[in-house]
């Protein structure tokens, strides 16, 4: 008798576990065991024809157009979330899952691979829209990432490109590459120097020794190669002729500098400064087509020939897209030639620069403004500075580098009207000059870094780098890391 009850304990027993087990083998078959971190959503949107209509509910998509269902997710894929942009750029919308599946690989396994595994991981498919249709374009293998959010860079581009963000809120780019999704670099280092101010002394030097100024940038090649992008503030127009060499009040540089410039490695020269004008068109023309000759982005100017108003340019680096703007208080009373009003860009008409700035935020991801502002040899901000800095960051400006005071001046981050962050770095000081004024000889290099985060390109490291000028026995002026 007893040993009848104990079998029947056993055999129950058995049981219990073999229903343990089923329910457990449907529970992971439908993905009960998904990481907990996950979050399901649950919304309903419509394409940008207003024709179908997509619900992402309980882990999965359905999609009807004019009320007939037209698709359902595959069985067997749990839909996280869903989103629509025209990724490749043919003008339509296409439909973006993050989901899950059993196996690492999508539509397609390698041939090397006998059996995929049975883990759940995480995909991204994406379908198109054609003729009442819904058809799949791509099914990615296992994309390697705990990825807890979904987004789409939303900006006017050549392609549009998906984020993903992961558990740790870290954010990575792709972009759609013709045959699928490519990881693109999300970072982009700024160099920016201050003033070179060529002054009598440091150009005779230069002539006397086999007429080059490379000795200028001897101690900063390397972080001129190792920035993304490096700029330097042009203070005074060139010339090729030497009778028209100059110091201060009107300066005529050689254009032996230039040279000099474009060989270190700048990517971006900024030129609208109050001396921009001190010869003439001539001087514009020379200084400007150098630059663009040499592939170096030149801004704040534009040549006679250049009648339209360029108000900014955009540089692209890791395919962010950076809008620059480059103005200037003014010309040192040097009246701006009436038949080419945009010879040289003034910080003056407020309307009108921030429609520009809202133009620019369409076309780039990040917005940046070189100004060249305030009072000579002063070491705090004054209220024009403070005003016209306010306006940026209201605007949505996201770094300001200003020069012109030739000292060093502080910087901060400032809030905008809606809480937009921006960088502000009010006076950098002078890269070079013969100015003999102990605070003249001190400046800095501003260093920022552009990374993608969970909201979008912005601003994650910054630092103003202390730069000395020295002079040497043998006439040479020279900067270097204080």
């Amino acid at each position: 008798m007893h040993g009848n009850k104990l079998f029947i304990k056993i055999w129950s027993f058995i049981l219990a576990l073999a229903g343990v087990g089923a329910v457990g083998y449907i529970l992971w078959e439908n993905g009960a065991f998904l990481p907990g971190w996950v979050k399901w959503e649950n919304e309903l949107f419509y394409d940008q024809t207003g024709q179908y209509n997509i619900s992402v509910s309980n882990k999965s998509v359905q999609i009807t157009y004019e009320d007939v269902v037209v698709f359902t997710s595959p069985d067997g894929v749990k839909v996280q979330s869903a989103l629509l942009c025209d990724m490749d750029n043919d003008q339509k919308e296409e439909l973006i899952l993050l989901c899950w599946k059993k196996g690492r690989f999508g539509i397609y396994k390698p041939f090397w691979v006998e059996k995929d595994e049975k883990k759940w991981s995480q995909h991204i498919f994406v379908y198109e829209f054609e003729q009442e249709k819904v058809k799949p374009k791509w099914m990615s293998s296992y994309i390697g990432q705990e990825v807890k959010e979904l987004s789409a860079n939303g900006k006017s581009a050549p392609y549009s490109r998906i984020w993903l963000t992961d558990v740790e809120g870290k954010t990575s780019s792709y972009r759609w590459d013709v045959w699928g999704f490519t990881k693109e670099e999300t970072q982009v280092s700024f160099a920016v120097f201050g003033d070179i101010l060529i002054h009598e002394p440091i150009y005779r030097y230069a002539l006397r020794h086999d007429s080059s100024f490379d000795f200028l940038f001897d101690n900063f090649r390397d972080v001129i190669g190792q920035s993304d992008v490096a700029v330097i503030n042009q203070e005074t127009p060139y010339t090729d002729d030497p009778a028209m060499y100059s110091d201060y009040p009107r300066f005529g540089t050689p254009l032996l500098a230039g040279q000099a410039v474009a060989d270190a490695g700048f990517d971006v020269v900024t030129c609208a400064t109050n001396h921009a004008l001190d010869r003439g068109a001539e001087g514009i023309n020379l200084t400007k087509n150098f630059f663009e000759s040499h592939d170096v982005v030149c801004l704040g100017i534009q040549t006679e020939e250049e009648i339209a108003e360029r108000p900014y340019e955009i540089l692209t680096r890791n395919d962010i897209r950076f809008a620059l703007f480059n103005y200037t208080y003014g010309t040192n009373g040097i009246k701006i030639p009436k038949e080419n009003p945009y010879m040289v860009h003034l910080l003056e008409d407020e309307e009108k620069i921030r429609k520009d700035i809202e133009r620019a935020e369409k076309e780039a991801d990040i917005v940046i403004v070189f100004a060249h502002w305030g009072s000579e040899y002063a070491s705090q901000t004054e209220e024009f500075q403070q005003k016209w800095a306010q306006i940026f960051a209201d605007s949505g400006v996201d770094v300001v580098v200003g020069t012109h005071p030739h000292v060093l001046q502080p910087y901060e981050v400032l809030n905008g009207e809606d809480g937009h962050r921006m960088l502000v770095f009010y006076s950098i000081g002078n890269f070079i000059s013969a100015q003999s004024e102990k605070s003249c000889v001190k400046g800095g290099m501003a260093q920022f870094t552009i990374s993608l985060t969970p909201k979008g390109y912005q601003v994650t490291e910054y630092a103003l780098k202390p730069l000395a000028i020295t002079w040497q026995e043998d006439g040479r002026f020279m900067v270097d890391f204080a």
